[in-house]
């Protein structure tokens, strides 16, 4: 699944989660997003700035990606900034298929299951690893929870899936957390969206071996040339 991360009305992809490293891959999200929609059914959308504020920043460049992919079907899935149900609301009334919490699943794991149950199987729960502890507020902030505690927490309730990422190689291309994808896929209870350092074919062969895995996020990569979208979607599938 291709990520647009959005930043100042741009794709962009940051490097180990940190906002003075940016990279800018495209001025017209929405543009790159029809593109994508050629070659993939499903589309992973962060609002960066929204994850920083608390709130939806960029309602209006999501609304346009969510547009332009949506044709014939496409699936979005939004994050940023989503910790109130009106937020979550919002997002799914434009057209986003699923929508991504991860500050929320930390802070407020009420509303998540409240959602999850309104909204069965549109939810996905973020978790962000940075040394096994699970970063909040944009990355910024480290809790005291790993991220098999936010799974826990959350047992029972009807969401779609869990999007694990090791913050330390994300947009670093040196490959996945193997280990920590590999646990938490079989212990968690849901199935598991890998994310971050993904760099190659063979990260993505490894992480498609994985019983649990049930997707996998690429960005960097993808946009720098490492391999095709479609390779990747045949690679993931193996």
């Amino acid at each position: 699944m291709p990520a647009i991360d959005l930043l100042g009305g741009q794709a962009v992809r940051l490097h180990q989660g940190r906002y003075d490293q940016v990279t800018v891959y495209d001025q017209d999200p929405a543009a790159l997003a029809a593109r994508l929609r050629r070659s993939c059914d499903r589309l992973h959308v962060v609002d960066l700035e929204g994850a920083r504020a608390g709130r939806p920043v960029q309602a209006d460049a999501v609304r346009a990606v969510v547009a332009a992919f949506g044709v014939d079907g496409g699936s979005v899935q939004v994050g940023g900034g989503i910790r109130s149900a009106a937020a979550a609301e919002s997002y799914l009334a434009l057209g986003a298929d699923r929508i991504v919490l991860g500050t929320a699943a930390v802070n407020d794991p009420a509303l998540v299951r409240d959602l999850a149950v309104r909204f069965p199987g549109r939810v996905v729960v973020a978790v962000d690893a940075k040394d096994g502890r699970v970063a909040v507020q944009g990355w910024e902030q480290v809790s005291s929870v790993t991220a098999l505690d936010v799974a826990r927490a959350l047992a029972g309730a009807p969401i779609a899936a869990l999007l694990y990422t090791d913050v330390s190689r994300d947009g670093t291309q040196v490959g996945p957390n193997l280990e920590a994808t590999r646990e938490l896929a079989g212990s968690c209870g849901f199935p598991v969206l890998a994310s971050g350092g993904v760099g190659s074919l063979s990260h993505l062969r490894a992480l498609a071996q994985i019983p649990g895995v049930s997707g996998v996020i690429v960005g960097r990569a993808l946009y720098e040339g490492a391999f095709t979208l479609a390779e990747a979607i045949e690679a993931a599938s193996a």
